[in-house]
């Protein structure tokens, strides 16, 4: 009988079967660990995103982080400042309630005091007004610096003011200021000194200049030239006087009053003294009769004719300061026509004035 052959559990069959499924596992494995790492692969991707995205976003904050703190220092320091300025503040309103508090401390005697001092000050209006009454007064009666009564008390100059700071009066004292007519001044031109200071057109003339020395501000300087063929100044060496002191005046006057009239006219150096007083006159008062008969030369040789004479004014014109008024007072001569028109346009150029007063003024 044939030996029965024993079967093994390990057979070809059996191992080919354990193969196949070890291949189908390892295949599997393969399988799924590919898909694991392409998964790692996108997981990583995902995580460096995310984490340059961190990135940013500390940057970010440590930016914002650097403004807040600027802005922190910022205000810490505007702290200081208001800390200092509440200080300052704090240290006003103490000073102030101690300065309160110096002039609550007020006596009853300062209160008195000041009683006194109102009561005073009342006492002084009243003496003010009182003052200022009688001052009014005064300005009623006018500003005379010297009293000058006329003949019937005539006390005018139409047109004439007699003001400015520095004034100045020139005063025609050539031989035609002794009368209006021709043969009357040859006349009397012969006669003695006392004969002469008594013509009547030159007492007018002392008379005018008295006047308007009466009328000089009181707190106005002046002086006073006298021309004929030169000009001199009557007192005070060429220099200004205060019209205020009497003494001045009265100096000009005397020496007025013994003058004695004679000569020619040069107007041109009566106007060239002007030149030489410092500060300049504001105001000038021209008492004459009639064009000059003579010129810059001071030529008084043969007879002047009427053309040479206009011609010896405007030369004097020509050297007359500019911007100082000239206020002319003519008392007229026979045998010069044009004496009137030049002297009145000389006012209109220099804005001064032009009058020729009657016989019985002042």
């Amino acid at each position: 009988m044939k030996r029965r052959r024993e079967v093994s559990v390990f057979g070809l069959s059996f191992l080919d079967v354990m193969f196949c499924g070890f291949g189908s596992v390892i295949l599997l494995v393969m399988i799924i660990n590919s898909d694991t790492l392409a998964q790692r692969k996108e997981v990583q991707q995902d995580l460096r995103g995310e984490v340059m995205r961190l990135e940013t976003e500390v940057r970010i904050g440590e930016d914002y982080l650097v403004g807040i703190r600027n802005t922190l220092e910022e205000i810490d320091q505007q702290n200081i400042v208001a800390q200092g300025r509440t200080r300052e503040a704090l240290s006003d309103v103490e000073q102030t309630k101690i300065e309160i508090a110096a002039l609550q401390k007020i006596t009853s005697a300062q209160r008195q005091h000041i009683n006194q001092l109102q009561s005073d000050l009342k006492r002084v209006d009243a003496e003010k007004q009182k003052l200022s009454s009688e001052r009014e007064q005064a300005e009623k009666q006018g500003r005379s610096v010297r009293r000058f009564i006329g003949a019937g008390d005539r006390q005018y100059l139409t047109g004439l003011k007699v003001g400015g700071k520095r004034i100045l009066i020139l005063v025609d004292a050539s031989a035609s200021m002794l009368d209006e007519t021709i043969v009357n001044i040859i006349r009397l031109r012969n006669m003695s000194d006392d004969a002469r200071r008594n013509a009547g057109k030159w007492r007018r003339t002392v008379h005018t200049v008295e006047w308007l020395l009466s009328q000089l501000p009181v707190d106005s300087e002046f002086q006073v030239i006298a021309f004929d063929v030169d000009a001199k100044f009557l007192a005070g060496e060429g220099k200004w006087m205060a019209a205020s002191q009497n003494t001045n005046l009265n100096q000009v006057m005397s020496r007025l009053n013994v003058l004695v009239p004679g000569g020619g006219t040069s107007l041109y150096k009566a106007f060239e003294r002007i030149r030489g007083l410092t500060p300049r006159p504001d105001n000038v008062i021209l008492l004459t009769d009639g064009l000059p008969t003579v010129g810059q030369s001071g030529n008084t040789g043969g007879r002047v004719s009427g053309k040479r004479r206009l011609s010896h004014f405007k030369q004097a014109v020509r050297v007359l300061p500019g911007g100082v008024p000239v206020n002319s007072i003519l008392f007229p001569i026979e045998g010069d026509p044009f004496a009137a028109s030049e002297f009145w346009k000389l006012a209109v150029r220099s804005r001064g004035s032009f009058m020729s007063p009657s016989k019985d003024w002042p």
